[in-house]
């Protein structure tokens, strides 16, 4: 199934609904007392997922029209950002940083999420070069502590796609990464939360960036050094990951800091990053002074 959060013409609130090729059904009408989020789905456990399931197959009804709607983020309050880093060869090489281990993780805190369409805003005299960086996103459906590669698959709601926005002035300037990475807009997710059972194989996916009409980004999951269930698996290690949690992957090379000369993101700049059997998502750029 194909979730999404979205606002309807003149609406003020965001309304979880699936996705198909015929629209979008809103979730709250499957069911009775149906949930209005991705997160309060999720908190209801397999059996709720099983009941929308089971829900919309026999529905009828009126669905909206993708085009009527705005999105708002796949994930709304996800209870951690996890992200990694370095988790592909070719972008720890292309940015001189040595592939450690184990996994460089850092956090991203929740001011920084942005939706599919939705314009992200920065100074020019804070941060000079940005860039993309495309990653799967991995969204935790039951609760996970010390499990084992071979379980850690089973805990995953979903997959999205994120676009890990990143000020490499200010990255290469401290000696953490985290406020690079969560500047207000800087981590757009989805526009789609497609769920585990459609992504039998989340290491066979097709990823890729366009900036500006231009292909900057273009590999495969299967490049990753660690795994979707390696990094779970490791995550959780003392640590329980929440329902809802939302893991971002690392990104491929391709980016646009490594390059001769550099090509960053600019002001009304758009950048789509995708993921074959999830989706497209677009961001639009503006600088300021």
């Amino acid at each position: 199934m194909r979730f999404a959060h979205v606002v309807r013409p003149g609406g003020a609130s965001a309304t979880l609904v699936i996705v198909d090729d015929e629209g979008a059904v809103p979730v709250p009408t499957l069911i009775p007392d149906g949930p209005s989020t991705l997160e309060q789905l999720i908190a209801g456990g397999p059996q709720l997922l099983d009941a929308v399931r089971e829900a919309a197959a026999g529905y009828a009804g009126e669905r909206l029209p993708i085009a009527d709607v705005s999105f708002a983020p796949a994930v709304l309050a996800p209870p951690t950002i996890m992200a990694i880093g370095l988790n592909y060869a070719a972008h720890s090489g292309e940015l001189n940083l040595k592939t450690d281990d184990t996994p460089t993780v850092f956090t991203l805190w929740p001011n920084s999420i942005a939706a599919h369409n939705a314009t992200t805003t920065w100074s020019r005299s804070l941060a000079k070069a940005v860039d993309y960086e495309a990653e799967l996103g991995v969204i935790i459906g039951t609760p996970a502590r010390d499990v084992s590669e071979q379980d850690a698959l089973s805990h995953v709601f979903g997959y999205t796609v994120v676009n890990d926005i990143t000020a490499r002035d200010i990255q290469y300037s401290e000696a953490q990464w985290c406020r690079a990475k969560s500047l207000d807009g800087f981590t757009p997710v989805g526009p789609y939360v497609v769920t585990a059972d459609e992504i039998p194989d989340p290491q066979s996916l097709h990823i890729w960036t366009v900036l500006d009409g231009h292909t900057m980004q273009d590999s495969t999951t299967g490049s990753m050094v660690r795994t979707v269930a390696k990094l779970i698996s490791h995550l959780s290690k003392g640590i329980t990951l929440m329902p809802g949690t939302l893991i971002s992957t690392g990104s491929p090379g391709g980016s646009g800091y490594s390059r001769t000369p550099q090509v960053l993101m600019r002001d009304r700049s758009v950048v789509t990053v995708g993921i074959d059997g999830i989706g497209e998502l677009t961001t639009h750029c503006r600088v300021v002074d």
